[in-house]
């Protein structure tokens, strides 16, 4: 990751309170981020504060039926709006891309790899995800995931998998799996990159909205930080993830529901493809659009209106519906 240019270093002597969530993906995400503000502020205090949120206390049931906005963030809000910490950093596929009123996101962080990643037991080493076996166990507690698999490979089963990634991995390798659908990101930040068995194309699966970048979402109105975080932002990621989070929030999909996205950034030309399919891999609405980057969001926003008229709102509403009776 590298460093947009710092901007002028305040002189104030307040300790900034960085907010994380506990899990060790989320920590070492968070220190990242401290580290790179004390280098570019180093008279500077910054503390992290951790905390959990409902995403982390429940674990025995699918992200799904839980009930998906604000589940990684909701306690890091509470904690900005009522001034126990500045700031909080989140894998930006988590963050709703509607917020709270008084809070926003104030930057966004170098993308690592966006992509999905295959992660296979020990047995299916020579195989790749085209050729593993029928019947082959995939784990992975993303809709958006299974549905596009679904799509391409309707002879693998799938199951769903909770927990942190060390705990995911531990039950791939005690053969609960044969195979896991992981974040590319997560892994390399984790320094577990040589898990990474196949990294899965676009043409196969388009990523989470925001996959792979970091966003700091902080209170709206407190100016200092701001200035701070500019010191992090990336503006092509920026860019991208603006096209992304303005797409789903069009559709008014949340991060369990099977919405997929590429973008990719050439100068100042921005071209996003979205996905939208069905539970069961059979109704697949893709499209893509190309526009000047300034105009990202309007660029997400006007795919979102285009699919929808191509059948996605109707792939969506009984999606909703299906996960409402279950």
């Amino acid at each position: 990751m590298s460093l947009a240019a710092s901007p002028t270093i305040s002189t104030s002597n307040r300790t900034i309170r960085i907010g994380s969530r506990k899990s060790q993906l989320a920590l070492v995400q968070t220190y990242w981020v401290k580290d790179q503000l004390q280098k570019a502020f180093p008279d500077r205090t910054f503390e992290v504060h951790t905390m959990s949120t409902q995403g982390d206390k429940i674990l025995d049931v699918a992200l799904a039926k839980i009930g998906d906005k604000g589940l990684f963030t909701k306690e890091l809000e509470v904690g900005m709006l009522n001034g126990d910490i500045d700031f909080a950093v989140h894998s930006l596929k988590d963050l709703p891309t509607r917020l709270p009123e008084g809070l926003m996101l104030g930057c966004v962080t170098e993308r690592e790899n966006p992509a999905d990643a295959l992660v296979v037991h020990a047995n299916h080493k020579d195989k790749q995800l085209d050729t593993l076996p029928a019947g082959a166990v995939i784990g992975t507690s993303s809709l958006r995931r299974l549905a596009q698999l679904r799509h391409y490979f309707p002879h693998l089963s799938f199951k769903d998998v909770r927990g942190n990634l060390n705990t995911r991995l531990a039950k791939l390798d005690a053969g609960e799996y044969d195979a896991l659908i992981l974040a590319a990101a997560g892994l390399q930040r984790l320094d577990m990159a040589d898990r990474i068995h196949q990294v899965i194309p676009a043409e196969i699966s388009l990523h989470a909205v925001g996959q792979g970048a970091l966003g700091i979402e902080c209170r709206s109105d407190d100016g200092e930080i701001l200035t701070l975080l500019k010191a992090l932002e990336h503006l092509p990621t920026a860019y991208r993830c603006y096209a992304e989070r303005a797409f789903l929030r069009e559709l008014e999909g949340g991060c369990q529901v099977p919405i997929g996205v590429n973008t990719v950034l050439e100068g100042d030309v921005l071209t996003l493809t979205g996905i939208v399919a069905s539970l069961d891999g059979k109704q697949v609405v893709k499209d893509t659009i190309t526009g000047d980057a300034t105009e990202a969001a309007q660029l997400g926003t006007q795919l979102a209106q285009r699919m929808r008229s191509q059948g996605a709102q109707t792939i969506l509403d009984e999606i909703l519906a299906t996960i409402e009776r279950s």
